[in-house]
């Protein structure tokens, strides 16, 4: 009998049969099924099978934790079972049908913007340090500072800060005015379709040719009748979809479905011609003459229904309902259209009632991301997103928050809302004026007018105060142990007690720079080293797999080396994204490069070595590049385990360090 021929059988009768089984594949550690009914599998008997370290669910797929002979543990299993395995693509296509439409939808937005988020940040910083310096008129004609009668801003004053004001919006053009070229790119890339034509099809979008989307409302007749093209039995006027993300899905998925349709129905030898052409140009066509107008349309009835709560005896009542969805609105893109009313006001009423209400919105949602900081401060991973997402949606930008955060774990969001709706009733209940439009999150009060500021100041307090305290509450329950960075340091009790977590503070000494000997290991990846507790995933943080470190790769760092001499226990051909080492003494090894980076199928990774090959301390084993890493949205952050101790003995690991691959000591052990 094989090795795990007994635990496999096992493992198929406790997770629900062959019939509950949906499909099934392997990672570097670990098994991975979707299971037609979840509640089926039994998760306690599952955890006392010898081979089996744990269990977690994740994206909709039901993970063993086998470890390093997980390979070999997967075709016992697929042997006794019968089942065919799968790709991992195919594992989590067949995982998001066991989902509902909403996690779907959900699911498919949250990674169609992940690579769009930096770009959103960088973008939301800079709009609003142009704020401050040119949209808010600090000084009088006569250069006396002034904020209630100013007439010229901090731009309009000195010339160096006028020239930045105006470079900068090359930068904050191309990320909010373009963005239908960035969501057109993302859709198609996500899809799986040509990325290159989502991007042909995003520039025809945002055509200097097309009346840009923000002018259509005071387009002179001269201006239309140069943008109307006239096909003889039809005409319509060419505009732009300027910061349209409605628009831009549905244009996108247009291009997708007509792609994928073309591609099945097109011979082989003249799909290279026939399938972009009859791809792009009806999809362009359809954007708009079909997808424009009704993305118009959905904007125009939500504009009118703000413009009339805001003349409504009921406007407290309205206020609380915009505060409430406009985080939302956000999300779709539709909150442009609150631009075109109050520019509307301000010309008229030379004020706007509306604008405060959206800077409330924002404190409010990166006031639930604060919470969020403070709720995961030992989750690098999510800091990473939580810190500059917080920063850019106090500045006015929430589409970083929104959907980095907030959506994802959707309590913040809701939290954010809550506090949004209570600062817009009292905001609207006082009649806080605004002088322009622009300044959003906190600056926000330097468009209030002065004699306002004490009342906007409180309702900033409450947008602050509330989703904060609100988040933190929740997000005690709500969050997990591994979302917030703690580790597990003890099961739940037989009789249901709950199980301890801990906070990993604990850094050991430094080891000094030393070349390998016998008794240590060096460093396989040059970076800091951190404990394992503080390794972003939860089936290495909490050491099922083994104790060990995680290293944060260096900026420059691109390779990982043999951290002693060595025999190669085994590889991820498919992946090329960990490896595994046995020593002479018995001691086992893996060596894991980022947090699922299985699912980028080798893409950025190369393997220099292959199983049973012999390897001395230094020799180079993988090669990684982190922009690939980073772009597929995962973490670079790097396991370095001991799977199994052999013969070692008092193993201890060598944290807080900054380490060369190859040359520090971090492991020190008893042979």
């Amino acid at each position: 009998m094989a090795k795990y021929t007994e635990d496999a059988g096992k493992l198929l009768d406790l997770v629900g049969g062959k019939e509950n089984i949906s499909a099934v594949t392997h990672c570097m550690t670990r098994m991975r099924f979707v299971l037609v009914d979840e509640g089926k599998a039994d998760v306690k008997a599952i955890e006392e099978l010898p081979s089996a370290k744990g269990t977690f669910t994740q994206a909709g797929q039901f993970q063993v934790i086998i470890g390093n002979d997980v390979a070999d543990f997967y075709q016992e299993f697929t042997k006794i079972s019968g089942i065919e395995g799968v790709s991992k693509e195919a594992a989590k296509a067949a995982a998001g049908a066991n989902q509902n439409p909403a996690q779907r939808i959900m699911g498919i937005l949250g990674e169609i913007f992940a690579p769009l988020i930096p770009a959103l940040i960088c973008g939301g910083l800079i709009l609003g340090f142009r704020n401050i310096i040119g949209e808010v008129n600090f000084f009088t004609d006569g250069g006396v500072f002034d904020l209630e009668h100013g007439t010229k801003s901090i731009a309009d004053m000195w010339t160096f800060w006028n020239a930045m004001y105006n470079f900068l919006w090359i930068i904050g053009e191309a990320v909010f005015h373009m963005l239908p070229v960035g969501i057109c790119w993302s859709v198609t890339r996500k899809m799986g379709t040509t990325p290159i034509l989502g991007i042909v099809l995003g520039l025809t979008l945002v055509s200097p040719q097309l009346l840009n989307g923000f002018s259509v409302a005071t387009a002179s007749p001269e201006d239309i009748a140069a943008h109307t093209y006239d096909f003889g039995f039809y005409s319509f006027l060419g505009t732009g979809y300027q910061g349209q993300v409605i628009a831009s899905l549905m244009a996108a998925f247009v291009l997708v479905g007509l792609e994928k349709f073309f591609t099945r129905i097109t011979p082989e030898v003249v799909r290279m011609i026939v399938v972009p052409f009859m791809s792009l140009v009806p999809a362009v066509f359809i954007a708009h003459l079909v997808v424009g107008p009704i993305g118009w349309a959905i904007g125009d009835a939500i504009a009118n229904a703000v413009q009339w709560g805001l003349d409504s005896n009921f406007r407290v009542l309205f206020a609380a309902l915009f505060g409430l969805l406009y985080a939302p609105l956000v999300m779709t893109g539709l909150h442009h259209m609150t631009n075109a009313i109050d520019s509307q006001m301000v010309s008229i009423y030379e004020y706007t009632t509306l604008w405060p209400m959206i800077a409330l919105s924002n404190i409010a949602q990166g006031s639930a991301v604060l919470a969020m900081t403070v709720l995961q401060k030992k989750n690098d991973r999510a800091q990473q997103v939580n810190i500059p997402a917080c920063i850019s949606c106090y500045l006015g930008v929430t589409e970083p928050a929104l959907f980095g955060v907030n959506l994802k774990y959707k309590f913040p969001l809701v939290c954010g809302m809550i506090g949004s709706a209570l600062a817009a009733m009292v905001c609207t209940g006082f009649g806080v004026k605004a002088l322009s439009i622009g300044v959003g999150g906190i600056p926000g009060i330097l468009s209030i007018r002065f004699d306002y500021w004490l009342i906007f100041a409180a309702c900033m307090l409450i947008a602050i105060v509330v989703p904060f305290v609100l988040t933190l509450i929740v997000g005690g329950k709500q969050l997990t142990a591994s979302e917030r960075g703690l580790a597990v340091a003890g099961a739940p009790a037989a009789g249901g007690g709950a199980t301890v977590m801990v906070e990993v503070t604990a850094d050991a000494p430094a080891a000094d720079a030393a070349p390998a000997v016998p008794g240590s290991l060096v460093a396989p990846l040059s970076g800091t080293v951190k404990p394992i507790d503080e390794m972003p995933d939860p089936v290495f943080s909490s050491k099922c797999m083994g104790d060990g470190l995680c290293i944060e790769p260096a900026a420059d760092a691109c390779e990982v080396v043999a951290p002693a001499d060595a025999e190669v226990a085994v590889t991820m051909p498919a992946s090329n994204h960990a490896v595994g080492l046995r020593l002479a003494n018995g001691m086992e090894l893996l060596i894991h490069v980022g947090i699922d980076t299985v699912d980028m199928g080798g893409d950025g990774f190369t393997c220099y070595v292959a199983q049973g090959d012999h390897v001395q301390a230094g020799q180079r084993l993988l090669s990684f590049d982190q922009d690939k890493i980073r772009a597929a949205g995962h973490p670079t952050v790097t396991a370095f385990v001991v799977s199994a101790p052999g013969q070692a003995r008092d193993i201890s690991f060598a944290a807080g360090t900054d380490a060369v691959a190859g040359e520090t000591a971090v492991v020190d052990f008893k042979a």
